[in-house]
């Protein structure tokens, strides 16, 4: 019971990496709230998953995150820990790439983790502290012919997760900000990348060919690592980058 009684929302909670959190986070006594932008999607699954609350969430709308501190304030009094996993794919050659396809991308996984920041800090700062986790990419970290926009993003939510975690050592406000780069995770993700052709979008065989460990990794090996960073375990973790990636980055 790791994250016994904390209040936790997690975004992109109806699939993929945020739901995994969502359960194993549950299975160690938090209290998630669960929002995803596919309301119908999120309810098929939040009761199996044990979530306390769901509301609706477009990561890259401000209103809407507004709307969802206010609604978390309400409801559970504050939070604790927020890990944002929302985001989507967008690939495709830098020289041909629509400009509406890559501000696309940016304004879901870069617009969305800057507001996650803006809304949800204040909140865990006036609840004593408490943990902010991005989900970043490997990829933000070696970049990728392929999948270039994304990859651009995903640096974008490493800086901004730094930078986060600098702000609020400096303010002394107690809440730690990290970020995790996952390598190449069989999620829903892959079915709906834009951009590239079906080998690229195949994640078992990416990993086959580009994982050290020679498989692709599951959405919980990913959870375990944000329940360990939102954990009073990681109480002197702050500002790191931490790589769940079968080894990828070593090449």
């Amino acid at each position: 019971m790791r994250l016994e009684n904390k209040r936790v929302l997690i975004t992109g909670a109806a699939s993929g990496i945020g739901l995994a959190c969502a359960q194993v986070m549950v299975s160690h006594g938090a209290r998630v709230i669960g929002s995803d932008i596919d309301g119908s999607a999120l309810a098929a699954v939040a009761d199996e998953a044990g979530m306390a609350a769901t509301m609706p969430l477009d990561v890259a709308e401000e209103h809407d995150w507004a709307a969802a501190a206010a609604e978390v304030s309400r409801r559970f009094g504050g939070l604790d820990a927020l890990v944002h996993s929302a985001g989507i794919g967008v690939g495709g050659d830098l020289t041909t790439l629509p400009l509406e396809n890559w501000r696309r991308q940016q304004a879901v996984n870069l617009d969305g983790a800057f507001l996650a920041v803006k809304h949800m800090l204040p909140l865990l700062r006036a609840s004593g502290g408490g943990s902010l986790t991005l989900i970043a990419s490997v990829t933000g970290i070696r970049g990728s012919a392929v999948f270039a926009p994304y990859a651009a993003s995903k640096a974008g939510v490493i800086a901004l997760a730094r930078s986060a975690a600098q702000a609020s050592a400096a303010a002394g406000d107690n809440v730690r900000v990290n970020a995790i780069a996952p390598g190449v995770i069989a999620t829903p993700i892959f079915d709906r990348m834009e951009g590239v052709d079906a080998a690229a979008s195949d994640p078992i065989a990416t990993a086959a060919r580009l994982v050290p460990l020679g498989r692709a990794g599951q959405p919980e090996d990913v959870a375990h690592a944000a329940v360990y960073l939102a954990s009073d375990e990681a109480a002197y973790v702050t500002g790191i980058v931490l790589p769940v990636d079968g080894g990828l980055l070593m090449r």
